[in-house]
C-alpha cells in the first residue's frame, strides 16, 4: 500500500506532549474512529466523501453494515478523553473560515500550507502515538473542498486498508493471547500452520479437512466456524469462480451440516442475495483469491455471512481452501467477519520438510 506520509516536524505541526512511554494507552473499540470535523463541512460534500470512505458497507455481508463506527466530534470539543482514542481523523481545508476547521488549521504552519498549495496531491499527514500509546492519528486536508474530495475518492481503498490492517493487527493481539494447541497440531497433516484462539474446538478432522468451531453460542455470542481443506492443484481452471463455488459446495456437502441428523441441511453458497464477491489476493507471495458472500443450508433452515481464501501453492502442487462462516440471526456480522479474516490471514503454509516431520 502506497500512501502519502509526512512527519509532523517536516510540516511544522505540534506533536502531542510527552514521550511515547509517558503517554497513556489509547482506548477504543475495534472498528471505532473518532472524526474531528467542522459541522458545516460534515454536512456538505466533504462529509459525503468521508462517509463514502469510512461508512461504506462491508462487502459480502447478508445485510448492510458500515466498515467502521465513525463518531463525529467538533474539533473544539476534542477533550483529553477523545484525544486518548485509538483511531482519530482530523479533516479540514485551508480555505475554510468556519471555527471548527480554523481550530485544526491552527496546527499547520504557514510553510506547511504553502507547500500544500503548491502540490494539490498532498492530502494526508499520519502520526502514531501523538496523544497516547498505540494510537493512529491522521490529518486529511486540502486547499479547498474540491481538491480534498478528489484525493479522498482517488485514495479511498488505501485509506480503508490503512485502518483495516491496523484493526486486524489490534484484534490479532487480543485473539492470539491464548492459542489452541490441538487445532495447530491437527492442521499439520493438511500442510498448514493454523493458529486459532483457544476458544475454538475441533469438530471434525480428516487428512484433507479440518473443522473448528466456537462452542456454546448464545444470543449475545455469534456462532463462528472455520474449516480448512487441501487438495491437489493441477490446473488454473480450478481457481475460476464457478470452479471455486463447486469446490466449496462439494466440501460442505460432504462435511458440514446445519443439522447433523438431516443430510439435506448441508451448506451452500448464496448465489443471488448477496452474490459472492471474488478478489485476487496475495498471501505470503502465493496467488490467492478472497471470496465474500452469504451462505445458507440447502433446506433453507439457516444462513449467514462467510469469508474464504483460496491459496495456490504451485511449488507443492497444492490448493488450499479455508473459510469462516457466521450464524447470528438478526444481529451484526461485521466483527465476526473481522475475526474470521484475522484468523485466516494468520495461517501459514508449511514447508515440505516441516509437514513431513
Amino acid at each position: 500500500m502506497i500512501i502519502i506520509i509526512a512527519s509532523f516536524a517536516f510540516w511544522g505541526c505540534e506533536e502531542g506532549e510527552g514521550s511515547s512511554s509517558t503517554k497513556p494507552k489509547a482506548r477504543g473499540a475495534i472498528g471505532e474512529i473518532i472524526l474531528a470535523i467542522d459541522s458545516v463541512k460534515w454536512d456538505g460534500p466533504v462529509g459525503d466523501a468521508i462517509r463514502d470512505v469510512f461508512e461504506g458497507d462491508v462487502p459480502g455481508l447478508i445485510r448492510g453494515e458500515s466498515m467502521f463506527d465513525v463518531r463525529k466530534v467538533d474539533p473544539r470539543a476534542m477533550s483529553r478523553l477523545f484525544r486518548g482514542s485509538t483511531n482519530i481523523i482530523y479533516v479540514t481545508t485551508f480555505d475554510d473560515r468556519n471555527s471548527g476547521s480554523q481550530n485544526i488549521n491552527a496546527i499547520f504552519t504557514k510553510e506547511a500550507k504553502e507547500k500544500a498549495a503548491n502540490d494539490p496531491s498532498l492530502y494526508l499527514l499520519r502520526n502514531e502515538d501523538e496523544f497516547a500509546q498505540g494510537q493512529e492519528v491522521i490529518y486529511l486536508f486540502g486547499n479547498n473542498d474540491e481538491e480534498l474530495i478528489a484525493n479522498l475518492r482517488k485514495n479511498k481503498t488505501k485509506l480503508q486498508n490503512l485502518f483495516q490492517v491496523r484493526e486486524r493487527e489490534r484484534l490479532e493481539k487480543l485473539l492470539m493471547a491464548r492459542k489452541s494447541s490441538e487445532a495447530n497440531a491437527m492442521s499439520e497433516k493438511l500442510g498448514l500452520d493454523i493458529n486459532v484462539p483457544a476458544s475454538y474446538q475441533v469438530v471434525k478432522s480428516e487428512d484433507d479437512f479440518l473443522w473448528l468451531r466456537q462452542p456454546t453460542p448464545t444470543t449475545q455470542r455469534p456462532d463462528i466456524s472455520l474449516f480448512f481443506y487441501a487438495t491437489d492443484y493441477t490446473s488454473e481452471l480450478q481457481v475460476f469462480p464457478d470452479s471455486l463455488i463447486a469446490l466449496r459446495d462439494k466440501i460442505a456437502k460432504k462435511h458440514i451440516y446445519g443439522d447433523p441428523n438431516n443430510q439435506n441441511s448441508y451448506l451452500i453458497i448464496e448465489k443471488v442475495d448477496p452474490s459472492p464477491i471474488f478478489k485476487n489476493f496475495l498471501i505470503n507471495d502465493n496467488y490467492s483469491i478472497e471470496i465474500r458472500g452469504g451462505w445458507k443450508t440447502n433446506n433453507l433452515s439457516m444462513g449467514g455471512s462467510f469469508l474464504a481464501y483460496v491459496i495456490v501453492d504451485a511449488k507443492k502442487g497444492k490448493l488450499y481452501y479455508m473459510e469462516g462462516f457466521v450464524y447470528y440471526p438478526n444481529e451484526a456480522h461485521r466483527e465476526s467477519i473481522r475475526e474470521i479474516e484475522t484468523i485466516l490471514l494468520a495461517t501459514d503454509l508449511l514447508a515440505e520438510k516441516e509437514q513431513a516431520s
